[in-house]
């Protein structure tokens, strides 16, 4: 028999998102991602009033970009995946984009390259809005 002893792997050490390097970024990224994705919530609120999710994740993430709030993985992953759970449950697109905005928004604290997948959803969300030209030239000869 061998005499291997099997050890635990060693776990990272928490982050802490005020000193890591880079924090003010982060901070901008989760400011201007809010901002972005609060541009269209009125597309979802239109749709569901009585469902706050979407609003809840951006309020949250704007909060904490600001300074004033802390926040945690477990509550920015329920946040997320409420804004997300929203989205499936929306009937039109634009509503399903608006609410995808506030939950990639959320995100951002986790990973703050959500934020690129912001703008994204604001301009699905807008373009869901236009009418459909079918057959029709949109541009100029």
């Amino acid at each position: 028999m061998s005499d291997r002893t099997t050890s635990k792997p060693k776990r990272k050490p928490k982050v802490n998102r005020d000193t890591e390097p880079g924090w003010r970024y982060h901070r901008l990224f989760a400011v201007k991602a809010a901002q972005e994705a609060g541009r269209v919530l009125a597309i979802f609120e239109k749709e569901h009033p009585e469902d706050d999710r979407p609003r809840v994740a951006i309020e949250a993430i704007q909060a904490w970009g600001d300074g004033v709030r802390t926040l945690g993985m477990v509550e920015v992953r329920r946040l997320a995946l409420d804004a997300h759970a929203a989205a499936r449950e929306a009937k039109t697109d634009a509503a399903r984009f608006a609410a995808r905005a506030a939950g990639q928004a959320v995100a951002v604290w986790h990973v703050p390259t959500h934020a690129m997948a912001v703008p994204m959803y604001v301009c699905k969300a807008r373009h869901a809005l236009t009418p459909k030209m079918k057959g029709k030239r949109t541009s100029v000869d």
